[in-house]
């Protein structure tokens, strides 16, 4: 007969996180002398209700029964209302929701479809305050059947109670894509619940007797409570060892399991434990009286011998010869007393099993062992080797595990070491189900991925884990720090599978998530440019990427973004628009440079005379850049002296002409220029000149200008 607890029993991470918080508000409210409140119990379980009511914690039903008081938010969490209402009233509340809880709130606070679908109980507490957070209509199924008669809806996000069975929510998915033709399925069942259902029905398909320990209210223990009894017939529910039946132990129960809900307090546990144990050594102690009967024999030599005391009893009269057969009773008796003596004490001693762990008092310590009292018929051994506290002296309390209960010469051996592993293991465990990351080290690379050491305990990385991407040498990983997300555990051999893919793509998506909440149309964002495209170039802004289209890269005609801007190069950049949906954000990036067209009329005065360069050709005329950004055009009426009947046939793309301006509109981006101007000026000029110098200079010097005046334009 043996006693074995389920590997996954009692609190779990959030009600442990929970219940602590809920101690700590209660002392926090005593010393400002101020009453304390929960709104509904912080968990289903009647043994916290109870420790939290005797810390001074009293239920209510509304916030309005919480004024003037410290209240606490129940783990499974409220609606939003709740917390407004709390801010309207002045009440300060501590928020003890499970964080499984809020991320499915969160989930369902930012859904985009149609619809939420919630799969749970309608009345339960935790359904109640996630339907709240809904921005758009919930529908809230139990059943099947309840599934079969949604209305047709075109798109929902489906979610559900986080204690929730497995198979139920498996059972609801292939009714719900014939309801639901975009549907968007996030299991959100929490880990813990499904580790505890998971371990209990292992523990009750090889069990004669399993007993459940958790709350009646409690959904987590109900559905526990159901899937054992699957399983195993014998299966009871009972919230604290009181309720525990004193016969409930027969010559038919070899296996006892015991399974607890996730809001059952480590206490109770241990106390229904205890009481099962106590049952056990009181159902062993009524079959071992056989095999005091098998030595009957050895206790009843002497009385056999006592017919023959007549041999001394000749003289019937004799005392002597009654002496003798009067002492003989005593010494037949004794040895009975004795065995009865030793049962007694044997009875009560500690009954252990190999890898229980148990709490002694060191009574010897020499140089290769320490011997420690542990309450058993026979002390425990530990070598040095196994010792954490090595520095341990007669009379400390410590605790050990239990290696073998006999060495073969009746030896109890034990180890301190193992301990520390195991609460290392339970650690990672821990981890495990609140899907936390771990810190590992690489420590050689194998055939199909990488070994690597995390927290002491050998894990396995598959190489299709080690990255997001094909990961060519796996070595390159060996003696690299990293962080890790367990997603499998074998128990028994005490190893544990995990994933560096999943930590970046969760890594990711929390930077993604983060970045878009700051994404607004118009807002200002720096980012770097990442990758080039004919249409445009991609900037990084710290987890989304965002397209500038080669139109918004400057004020002027761009050929290729590596015009404008290099990869690698951190810009300051607009939001143009952003499609949550289609997760595409619209970037500018020269609505934050200068526009060319600012003050143009005080850079291009009507009147003045540049230089500048033809860049397209027209049937109308020819425009010029004036500057990257701003052209200007000169009518097919102005780039001759004397008309023309194609602008080509005055000029070539590239050639460079002093223009003067003859109008600017800013509002219309339009630039007037002419050629013919600064001909007729030029023409003008040189008219004038032989006027004025004939009386000054010789008839050669007058010829040398009228010469040179048409070459100008030919070496222009």
């Amino acid at each position: 007969m043996s006693v074995t607890v389920a590997g996954h029993a009692g609190f779990c991470m959030g009600v442990k996180q929970a219940v602590a918080a809920a101690e700590n508000a209660a002392q926090e409210a005593a010393s400002q002398h101020i009453p304390c409140y929960s709104l509904g119990e912080v968990v289903h379980n009647p043994a916290v209700t109870q420790h939290l009511a005797e810390m001074g914690v009293r239920a209510v039903n509304s916030v309005e029964d919480a004024q003037g008081g410290l209240l606490i938010l129940r783990s499974h969490g409220v609606a939003p209302g709740v917390l407004r209402r709390c801010d309207e009233l002045g009440i300060p509340y501590v928020d003890c929701t499970c964080p499984h809880v809020q991320a499915l709130h969160q989930a369902v606070e930012g859904c985009q479809a149609d619809a939420v679908v919630l799969i749970g109980e309608k009345e339960h507490p935790e359904v109640r305050g996630t339907a709240g957070w809904c921005p758009c209509p919930v529908w809230v199924i139990c059943t099947p059947q309840e599934a079969e008669a949604l209305p047709l809806l075109d798109s929902a996000l489906v979610v559900s109670q986080t204690t929730l069975p497995d198979e139920q929510w498996d059972a609801m998915l292939p009714i719900l894509r014939t309801r639901i033709r975009r549907p968007e399925f996030r299991r959100s069942i929490c880990a813990a619940t499904r580790l505890r259902q998971q371990a209990a029905r292992e523990l009750a398909a090889v069990s004669d007797l399993m007993l459940v320990v958790g709350g009646r209210k409690s959904a987590n223990t109900r559905k526990l409570y159901e899937a054992c009894c699957q399983l195993c017939p014998r299966t009871i529910l009972v919230e604290s060892a009181a309720e525990v039946p004193p016969g409930i132990i027969d010559i038919h129960t070899h296996q006892i399991g015991i399974a607890a809900g996730a809001s059952t307090p480590d206490w109770s546990l241990k106390e229904v434990v205890t009481v099962m144990n106590e049952l056990e050594n009181k159902a062993l102690e009524n079959t071992e009286p056989v095999a005091p009967e098998a030595e009957t024999p050895v206790v009843e030599a002497p009385a056999a011998e006592a017919p023959e005391a007549p041999v001394a009893e000749a003289p019937a009269a004799e005392a002597p010869a009654e002496a003798p057969q009067a002492e003989a009773a005593p010494e037949a008796a004794k040895p009975a007393d004795e065995n009865d003596f030793m049962a007694s004490v044997e009875a009560s001693m500690r009954r252990i099993h190999t890898g229980q762990t148990v709490t002694g008092t060191v009574v010897q310590v020499t140089d290769d062992e320490v011997c420690v009292n542990i309450g058993y018929k026979s002390d425990g051994l530990i070598k040095r080797t196994d010792l954490v506290d090595t520095d341990v002296k007669v009379g400390d309390e410590i605790e050990v595990e239990v290696v073998k209960v006999n060495d073969g010469e009746g030896n109890v051996i034990l180890s301190q070491r193992n301990i520390i592993n195991k609460k290392t293991w339970d650690a990672l465990m821990a981890k495990f189900e609140a899907g936390e990351y771990v810190e590992a080290t690489g420590k050689e690379a194998v055939k199909g991925g990488l070994i690597c050491m995390v927290e002491g305990v050998r894990a396995f990385v598959p190489a299709s884990r080690l990255s997001k991407r094909y990961v060519e040498k796996i070595d390159q990983f060996v003696g690299q720090p990293m962080k890790l997300k367990i997603i499998d555990v074998d128990q028994q051999k005490k190893r544990i599978v995990c994933s560096r893919k999943d930590v970046l793509i969760e890594e990711e998506a929390t930077k993604k998530a983060a970045a878009w909440e700051k994404l607004e149309k118009d807002a200002i964002v720096t980012g770097i440019v990442r990758r080039f495209a004919d249409f445009g170039a991609f900037v990084d802004l710290g987890g989304v990427d965002g397209l500038i289209h080669i139109t918004d890269l400057a004020w002027y005609r761009v050929g290729h973004p590596s015009e404008v801007l290099s990869i690698n190069q951190e810009v300051q950049v607009k939001v143009l628009s952003v499609d949550r949906e289609r997760e595409r954000i619209q970037l500018g990036y020269k609505q934050l440079q200068p526009q060319p067209w600012d003050n143009i009329e005080e850079k291009y005065p009507v009147g003045l005379i540049v230089e500048r360069k033809f860049v397209r050709i027209r049937p109308f005329g020819a425009f010029i850049e004036l500057e990257p950004g701003v052209d200007g055009l000169v009518h097919i009426s102005q780039v001759a002296l004397t008309r023309v009947a194609k602008v080509e046939d005055a000029l070539t793309v590239g050639q460079i002409v002093p223009v003067e301006v003859l109008g600017v509109d800013p509002e219309a981006h339009r630039i007037s220029l002419s050629i013919r101007k600064v001909l007729e000026a030029n023409s003008a000029e040189y008219a004038e000149a032989p006027a004025e110098e004939a009386p000054a200079e010789e008839a050669p010097v007058e010829e040398a200008p009228a010469e040179e005046a048409p070459e100008a334009p030919a070496e222009e």
